[in-house]
């Protein structure tokens, strides 16, 4: 039995960010929040649980191109939305800070409230893209901390932050 082999690029329905030199993929049913998101994570420059302000960056809004690159997804924008950002109530806008292609870091799955665990397993789970593993979370976009919460996973995920799990409670 043959095993077709993953392919090595796709066009998703999904919003890019880059964090320095990684990328956050918010990805979600239209109407989820995604671009909302982008433009909260782009208008401030937070924290998230480190000491160094984590500026973020559009990559791309409503349509990501993925190119696997070795053992990295890297992500970018079509050349027809480049560097636009559509802002509800608004329309489309061109963001000052803006990045061509980044190797992806996090998968961020837009989801209702109701659908987030409170306590999860603090081991990240994977998405598979092209092949390529990626840890993902669930949030809601509209909950105000929501991107605190993108800038925390990144830094876990990077290891510039720290998860307690569950045994290290009581020692810190």
């Amino acid at each position: 039995m043959s095993h077709d082999p993953a392919p090595t690029a796709e066009r998703l329905h999904a919003t890019c960010i880059a964090f320095g030199e990684f990328g956050v993929l918010l990805i979600g049913p239209s109407g989820s929040g995604k671009s909302d998101l982008a433009l909260r994570l782009i208008d401030e420059g937070g924290f998230g649980i480190g000491t160094s302000r984590l500026e973020a960056a559009l990559v791309s809004d409503d349509q990501v191109l993925l190119q696997r690159q070795g053992d990295e997804v890297m992500a970018s924008a079509p050349a027809t939305i480049a560097a636009l950002l559509e802002v509800r109530g608004l329309g489309i806008v061109r963001p000052a800070r803006r990045k061509d292609r980044v190797p992806l870091r996090l998968i961020v799955r837009l989801v209702e409230r109701q659908a987030i665990e409170r306590m999860p397993d603090p081991a990240f789970p994977a998405a598979t893209l092209l092949g390529i593993e990626i840890p993902e979370i669930s949030l809601c976009a509209k909950d105000v901390s929501a991107p605190a919460k993108v800038r925390c996973a990144l830094q876990i995920i990077t290891g510039t932050g720290r998860l307690i799990g569950f045994s290290d409670r009581n020692s810190s």
